[in-house]
């Protein structure tokens, strides 16, 4: 393929993705992400005559003295937001055998956040990484802002081929000051991560998307067949054909998934698993309604 052509290429799948995810978030999402994803902090309104039942914390004693009777201040939420969009690039996003790879998966998860959030005029940033951090992208604001977070996640070529959370949230930890929600979409290949997710979510509301394909928790029976990991380029032979070699391949699958759940829920972190296979707005709006039953209660 000539440059110009993989150029067209690449914006004709950027415009797609475009138009799928803003539709999806406009349609779907929208009244789920603004009753989930609230601002922190309150800022000052103005100072108002005192009401009953008005909390008298709020009374400002300067100006009830000035004026002979009781004021209040007036707070009022600060709807601005950051969303920190981090998204691991590993070789293994190059894997899927279904209607998308992990790493299309990722892009289109992480424009209909993005798109989401740019609907509620919150601003968006983007750490990207493999065994380190690979880029990083300053939250703003704007629909051009956003197009550029969505481009960077497409056709960033990695310089590694690996998986270290834990840089991407030391990262995260860094450059985003003020308390953020931070999208985490990986595959979760990875280890020793944990101490680092603690140390993120403490400051900012943490939100792993793990991505699956449906080959990693099943092998097919296609007999022997050569296997590579994408991210370490080791191969291995394996006999498919063996009941054993499935079931206990699918049963490690099974081991490493729990392993994952557990350390979100010991941290306390909500979660949700998108698929190659199948739609990845359900899962987002599952998530976003079990943090709103949990807002409102």
């Amino acid at each position: 393929m000539s440059p110009k052509d993989q150029q067209s290429a690449e914006a004709k799948t950027l415009r797609t993705i475009e138009i799928r995810t803003n539709r999806l978030a406009t349609e779907q999402l929208s009244g789920d992400y603004r009753s989930v994803i609230k601002g922190q902090g309150l800022s000052f309104r103005e100072v108002r005559q005192y009401q009953p039942g008005d909390d008298v914390r709020t009374i400002d004693w300067n100006v009830s003295a000035r004026m002979d009777e009781p004021y209040v201040k007036v707070f009022v939420e600060e709807r601005e937001m950051t969303v920190m969009l981090v998204v691991d690039i590993s070789k293994s996003g190059r894997f899927g055998t279904a209607r998308l790879n992990k790493g299309r998966l990722a892009a289109e998860v992480a424009a209909l956040c993005a798109f989401s959030a740019n609907q509620h005029n919150d601003r968006v940033g983007l750490i990207l990484a493999t065994d380190e951090v690979e880029k990083v992208i300053p939250p703003k604001k704007g629909r051009k802002h956003v197009m550029r977070v969505v481009r960077e996640i497409l056709n960033t070529e990695p310089r590694r081929s690996g998986t270290d959370l834990s840089a991407a949230l030391e990262m995260l930890y860094l450059v985003a000051r003020r308390r953020s929600v931070a999208f985490l979409i990986s595959d979760f290949y990875a280890t020793d991560y944990e101490r680092s997710l603690s140390l993120a979510s403490a400051r900012h509301d943490v939100i792993p998307v793990l991505l699956t394909d449906p080959r990693d928790g099943e092998l097919p029976d296609v007999g022997l067949a050569s296997f590579e990991d994408l991210e370490s380029g080791e191969e291995v032979l394996v006999d498919t054909s063996s009941p054993l070699v499935r079931a206990h391949y699918a049963h490690l699958a099974k081991k490493e998934r729990a392993q994952h759940v557990a350390v979100f829920r010991k941290l306390g972190l909500d979660h949700c698993v998108v698929h190659t296979d199948r739609p990845y707005v359900k899962p987002l709006r599952d998530l976003f309604a079990r943090r709103a039953k949990r807002v409102h209660r």
